[in-house]
């Protein structure tokens, strides 16, 4: 990722500031069943199919949401969502550590919770002004949080480098198989990258609030 084009984005989206929140962001999509391939936005408004995704990790939160009857899919939004992992809005609401529904077994058939745990990455791709959207779902949490926990280690931060996320098979308690993402750095950034791309960290965390 080149600095010349970091900085172009970040001046882009500096002046274009006062509409930003309003944008809606491409997502990508994790199969089913432990497909291998991610789906991702063409440019002709088709799905392409991808083994990888590389980019920085700007922004990234935790994402619950509990449903009271079986979600089917769809738009209709959570009985109960958090945005931080922390605080639910909705019923029952309160602190999602102290909630009923956020406790191990009281997911389907006793299984998982029966809210569900997700993180939303934030990916900002070669040669594009705005970032997608990447929900990783449970399965893929533990994960991602060595990686994160890697970084940490080593004085890193996700947006001060270049990540390659690819998925594996992988076999849950239940014999069941999904699709699993991994993470692994290509590159650091360097300073003036990590200058140019530190507007874009600070835009799209407040435009998360408003997803």
């Amino acid at each position: 990722m080149k600095t010349v084009k970091l900085t172009e984005i970040a001046k882009t989206i500096r002046s274009k500031n006062a509409g930003v929140n309003k944008i809606t962001f491409d997502k990508i999509k994790i199969p089913a069943g432990g497909g291998l391939t991610f789906e991702v936005p063409g440019d002709n408004g088709e799905s392409e199919a991808a083994k990888e995704i590389e980019g920085v990790i700007l922004y990234h939160h935790a994402l619950n949401s509990y449903y009271k009857d079986k979600y089917t899919g769809g738009s209709n939004p959570p009985d109960c969502g958090s945005l931080d992992g922390k605080a639910g809005e909705g019923t029952p609401g309160g602190r999602c550590i102290n909630c009923p529904y956020n406790q191990f077994g009281t997911g389907e058939n006793g299984s998982g919770k029966a809210c569900k745990n997700k993180r939303r990455i934030f990916i900002l791709r070669e040669g594009e002004v705005f970032p997608i959207l990447l929900t990783l779902p449970t399965g893929s949490l533990k994960g991602f949080t060595a990686f994160i926990r890697r970084l940490v280690t080593k004085g890193k931060r996700c947006h001060t480098l270049v990540a390659k996320i690819s998925l594996k098979k992988a076999v849950s308690s239940r014999g069941i198989q999904f699709s699993q993402a991994v993470f692994r750095v290509l590159r650091d950034l360097n300073g003036e990258e990590i200058q140019a791309v530190m507007p874009l960290v600070n835009h799209v965390r407040e435009m998360s609030k408003n997803i």
